[in-house]
């Protein structure tokens, strides 16, 4: 078949934007589209407004531990993340971290996924065994996942893979909804939020405080910490 310029034109007309790249879409690799909301494990965490509210720079916590990816069909993200890191030499040192972070994404012909913030997120994180045990402080890193991957498996349905820069794998997500479930898709505040202040001058944070449920797994529930300042420490790209 002959294609002129004019019908060349036309089925351009038809390609998002997002995927104009050379992406394989098939039943081995990648049953369907990216588009839409993913969450691992029990999917306790969702992105969107049940999840975060950047105007205060607060969460509400999950009853467990996961991640959820959500993409939209014009190019924008949004990430859900909430987990525990271990300490092996300190095992009463665990470290929670909880985080949010919304910008556009691109995929890539070799099958990479590059995601560049939009410049609101912002991550909570807690360890008992710090000199600050508690602190909130901005997370605005471009992450990129060196390959992604959607099988369709005959009892979960569509599962998506991903693979960090260095090939390490995330949890796998399970498709929650074809339609990205996502906070407005612009900045969502334009600078950063003070700590609350109490009323004799004390800066004041939710705090993340350690439990056991019935079956013996570890989450966080919120609770209040109280310090006399904020120092706020690097620290490296967390990722799930």
């Amino acid at each position: 078949m002959i294609f002129t310029p004019l019908v060349c034109l036309v089925l351009a007309s038809f390609t998002p934007a997002v995927f104009s790249q050379d992406i394989r879409y098939d039943a081995e690799h990648n049953a369907t589209s990216i588009v839409g909301t993913w969450s691992s494990g029990s999917r306790a965490v969702l992105t969107g407004a049940g999840f975060a509210n950047p105007a205060n720079k607060s969460f509400t916590y999950p009853k467990t531990t996961g991640i959820s990816y959500s993409f939209s069909d014009d190019g924008f993200y949004e990430i859900a993340r909430y987990r525990f890191n271990g300490n092996g030499s300190e095992p009463t040192c665990i470290t929670g971290v909880i985080g949010w972070v919304h910008g556009t994404y691109t995929l890539n012909g070799n099958g990479s996924i590059v995601m560049v913030p939009l410049g609101d997120g912002y991550q909570q994180i807690q360890d008992p065994c710090a000199a600050v045990s508690n602190f909130i402080e901005d997370y605005n890193v471009t992450e990129t996942y060196k390959q992604w991957r959607i099988f369709l498996d005959a009892t979960t349905g569509y599962k998506l893979h991903m693979f960090q820069f260095d090939g390490s794998p995330l949890a796998p997500q399970f498709q929650v909804s074809t339609t990205p479930n996502m906070l407005p898709t612009q900045l969502l505040r334009n600078t950063p939020a003070a700590n609350e202040t109490t009323g004799n001058g004390v800066k004041q944070q939710r705090s993340l405080l350690k439990t056991n449920d019935a079956v013996g797994s570890q989450h966080w529930l919120v609770g209040a910490a109280v310090s006399t300042g904020l120092v706020m420490t690097s620290v490296a790209a967390l990722l799930l």
